[in-house]
Formats: C-alpha cells, structure tokens, sequence
C-alpha cells in the first residue's frame, strides 16, 4: 500500500435534479438474488425508501426433521458467491450443539478457506459489482494512453506501459463499433451522466484492471478449493473438524502458496492503488449514505474454535459512530421482526424461538413489502458487514486494520468521520481485504509447522445428543452471520438463518424504524431519475446477496420506463 501516491482530486459537488416522484429500482443488478429498491424523490433528493427482497426460499423450513450434519450442504446453496460462509457457520452450530472441540490444524484450514473467500469476494465486488458506479467505460475512449500509464506507475510499483493501455482502449473501443457491448450494455454512464467524475485517463486504468480480474479472481477461487474440495459449495467441512488430508501434502501447500501470492499481489498492487484514485474523485460521497450508524460485528479468523473473544478480527458493538467504546457482542440481544414482512403474525423472536410461516399480501403493500425479515441487536438496528468489522476492528486497535485505515484516510486526506458514509463502506472493503491477504500468510504458516512437527490431525469424534442447541458465528465478507439451531430426537427441529443483508436490507421493524440501507439512502441526491445511479452506488456498497431491469415511473403521467442495467 505504500507505493499508492494518489494526486489530488478536486472535490465534486454533487449533481440533483429538481424531479420530485417514485422511483423503482426493480431488481437491483449486480447483485446475487432480486432486490427491489423503492424511494419517493423530492426536488432531487430521496425523501422516503423501502427495501424489498423478492426471493423466498424457505430453507428453514426445508432444513426441518433432517440430520443436523446435512444443514450445511442445504445453507451454502442459499447463495452462488459466498458459499463457504454458510456451510462454516452450519458445522460451527452443530460442532457448538454438540460441544466438540476440533483439532488445530481444523481450525487453521477452516481459517485458510476463510481467508481466500475473502480475497475472491472482496476483487469480484470492488471490480465486477461496484465498479461501474463509479468508472465510465465509455469515457476510457478519450483517454491517453501515455498520460494514463504515467498516473498508473506513480500510484502502484507493478510497472504499466502505454501500449498495454492502447490495447484495452482497442478492445473497448471495438466492442463499442460492433454495437454489442456486452457487459456494458445499458450501464448508466452511457450517454453522459454528470454523476461520473472521473477523468478519462482514471477511467481506462480502471478498465484494465476490470478485465484484468476476470481472470484474476479465478485463480483466488482455485486457491479455496485446494483445500475446500471444490468451488462454489466447499465439501471439507463435517461437524468436529475438517476432512482434507490431501491439503496437508507438501505439493498442496506449495500449489495454494503460488495461487495466493499472485492474487496477494493484485490486491496491494493493483485493487487498493485503483481504491484510492477512484475515491480521491468522489470525497463528497464522503458525506452520502451514512445510514444507521451503529454496527455490528462478530469478527472471525479465531485462536480458539468457538471462541469470540480469541478472533483476530474483533468482535464488538458500536453505538452512533462512537469509536471510544466498544460493546461486546451478545448473541442473546439478537431478535428478528416480521411487522413489515411477508410471514404471519408480528412477533418479535429470539433466532432459537424463530418462526418462519409465510405469508404474502402485494407487491404493493406499504406495510408488509419484503420476505426479509428485521434483525435487530439490542433492539436497534445495526449495520453489518466490511465497515463494521473494520471499525469495530480498528477502534479494537487490531494492529493490521489500524494500520490500512490511517493509510487510506492519510492518501485521501479525509477525517475518520468519512468513513460514516457510501464512500467509506467502499474503501473499508479494500482495507480488510488488505489485511486478511496478509493474515493468511500467517495462518499458512502455522498449518506447515504444525505438519511439520508431524502433526496431522484433522477431527475429533462425537456424539448426537438427543436435544440440543447451538450457534454458528460468522464473520462473512457481507458481515455478521448466524446460524441457529435446535435439535430433538437427534434431528433439526427448528433452524434459522440470520444473514447480512437481511441485517442491512431488511425491512422497517416492530417500531417502525427502517433498516441500515433504508436509513443509507435518506438524503441521496438524484441527477437523473431515469438512471438512478446515487441509489445504486449506496446499494451495492453493502454488497447485497438477496439477479435485470429498472422501472421508474413518472409520477404526472403514471408512463413506466424499462431498461436493464448492467
């Protein structure tokens, strides 16, 4: 991160319109599953919002009388990204129902899959899902090569040539003449949008690179099936341990270390020097999106299996942005509403008292308008995923967070209250991928010396108890996951999911009170109400996994508008 010398950027200021009406964003894009973003826009600014998932798949119900170690083959298939994550926080509910201790090199290969997750989730996001918020590939064709590969080399140390840039610039420039422009299709900046600041030169850079992960990512989600079996939907994980032998032969490790060191290289070389350009341009987005302000965190990557405290990302509570004091994180404070949500009655439950009886009204209906239902901690709603695991981590003074945060906010030369925002859940996301790339060195290590001194131990057996309880915590690249379960006559009686985006995009609660992405959106400004792009950009920086088209409708002539959104 060293190498980053970002020039100065002037600071924008933010375009609106004077439109004053509904605008419907319907299904979000770039996302994994259907979200409906619905606002109401006066004079240009978002003065109301609901957030609706649109995807029912009732795993909870799938998952009942079934054998609890067959709960994680059923949960990770609840998404295509971050699979892993779910079949971890199933085995680590049961291995917590059934108070198993598993074997240290368990719990570092479980820690490595973690880590490499992580890396994969974090390039595919800033590049393939978030990226064409902020870049205007269009606006590369104007660029110059030269003066592009001369800002290039004095952001990052990987050396950039003119004639590199001159090709990608070809490559765009053609897709552009034949009229298929394929994944640019539609995107929002076509045409001029005044949302888009970047000058040309940024923009083929970021281009570059955008094609350049493509490729890149693939090699991280080799990397996690060197020792999760295969990719997506890990197969190593089993309650008390793991079952990769194979990944403990010299060959392997060396096979993952090759893996992990080109994609440890893109990120401090390429993802965080692109981080930082691209946000020197948007510092008003500095002051956009801030939402709820509390967060919440369960950390991960632990010293002791279903310990909290011993995780190296830590876990915490922060109230109102207050970084001085740092609650710890109880799982009994956590409760789910279903007030405003498509599933009968309104009660306010415990995961392990939850119930999961749908029930749908209307697309229309203003007071039940999702299949999320309200997590809320403490009563109160938390923002969950990269900005609430670095803040948490960062106040903690967890030396590798502290560390990438003070760089980043010193290069944009922005307070920490910047991080309150669009803009700071964005470059948070850079930060932790940062620090979980060096981290993972760490824990390789550990699992070779361990071999080493020829321990090769991989699970510890156990017994089903006839009635238990258990939870599994998580802290996935989206944020704080947990699954829970109940389990009676040695099967599942009752389990429920509790995930990051229902965290963040969950609907209003018992209280009336809106959710994190809900409070995010209030006071987004709008340039052009037919290209939303400000609500997108608030949106997919909480990276949703609830996928194409917008629908807005003029609010005098009731005309509905179709577009798709790449």
């Amino acid at each position: 991160m060293s190498g980053c010398k970002a020039k100065a950027a002037p600071v924008m200021a933010t375009p609106k319109s004077n439109y004053t009406g509904p605008v419907v964003v319907d299904p979000v894009t770039r996302i994994e599953g259907h979200l409906r973003i619905e606002v109401q826009v006066e004079n240009g600014v978002v003065k109301d919002v609901r957030s609706s998932s649109q995807l029912f798949r009732g795993l909870e119900i799938i998952l009942k009388g079934r054998d609890p170690r067959d709960a994680q083959h059923f949960t990770q298939r609840s998404c295509g990204v971050c699979t892993y994550v779910h079949a971890l926080a199933s085995t680590r509910c049961v291995d917590n129902a059934v108070k198993v201790k598993i074997p240290d090199n368990a719990r570092l290969m479980r820690n490595l899959v973690l880590a490499a997750q992580y890396m994969h989730d974090h390039i595919v996001h800033f590049y393939h899902l978030h990226a064409l918020d902020w870049v205007n590939v269009a606006n590369a064709l104007k660029a110059d090569p030269v003066k592009a590969a001369k800002i290039a080399n004095s952001i990052s140390p990987r050396p950039t040539t003119a004639e590199g840039l001159k090709a990608v610039q070809d490559k765009v420039g053609a897709l552009v003449k034949s009229g298929q422009l394929g994944i640019f299709t539609n995107a929002y900046f076509l045409g001029g949008h005044d949302a888009y600041y970047l000058p040309a030169e940024v923009d083929l850079i970021a281009t570059a690179h955008y094609l350049e992960a493509l490729h890149l990512q693939v090699k991280a989600a080799r990397a996690m099936a060197i020792y999760g079996a295969k990719n997506p939907h890990t197969q190593f994980t089993v309650v008390g341990g793991v079952t990769n032998y194979e990944g403990l032969k010299p060959e392997r490790f060396a096979e993952f270390a090759a893996l992990y060191k080109e994609v440890k290289a893109f990120i401090e070389q390429v993802y965080i020097p692109d981080l930082i350009a691209v946000a020197g341009y948007y510092k008003d987005w500095a002051g956009i999106g801030a939402g709820c302000k509390n967060y919440l965190s369960c950390g991960d990557f632990p010293d002791v299996e279903g310990n909290l405290d011993s995780n190296w990302m830590a876990p915490g509570v922060i109230y109102g942005a207050d970084l001085t004091k740092i609650d710890k994180m109880d799982g009994t404070k956590i409760t789910e509403a279903i007030k405003h949500s498509w599933y009968k009655g309104n009660q306010t439950l415990h995961p392990y008292k939850g119930i999961t009886d749908p029930q749908y009204t209307s697309l229309n209906d203003k007071e039940r308008y999702s299949w999320m239902k309200a997590p809320r901690y403490d009563g109160k709603p938390m923002e969950v995923g990269p900005l609430a695991q670095v803040l948490v981590a960062y106040a903690k003074g967890v030396p590798e967070f502290k560390a990438g945060v003070d760089l980043v906010l010193s290069k944009l030369g922005v307070p920490a209250s910047a991080l309150f925002s669009t803009l700071g859940r964005t470059a948070a996301r850079g930060v932790e991928c940062f620090a979980i790339a060096q981290k993972a060195q760490v824990i390789l290590d550990q699992l070779m010396a361990n071999v080493k001194k020829g321990d090769t131990k991989l699970y510890t057996d156990w017994k089903m108890p006839k009635e238990a309880e258990g939870v599994g915590f998580v802290g996935a690249p989206r944020g704080h996951l947990s699954h829970w379960i109940k389990i009676k006559k040695g099967k599942i009686e009752n389990f429920q999911l509790v995930v990051p985006s229902t965290w963040n995009l969950g609907p209003r609660d018992d209280k009336d009170v809106m959710g994190p992405v809900e409070q995010a959106l209030m006071g987004t400004p709008v340039a052009d109400p037919k290209r939303p792009v400000e609500i997108i950009r608030t949106v997919h920086a909480f990276d949703p996994c609830i996928a194409c088209g917008v629908h807005v409708i003029d609010a005098k002539t009731g005309e509905v508008s179709k577009f798709r959104v790449l």
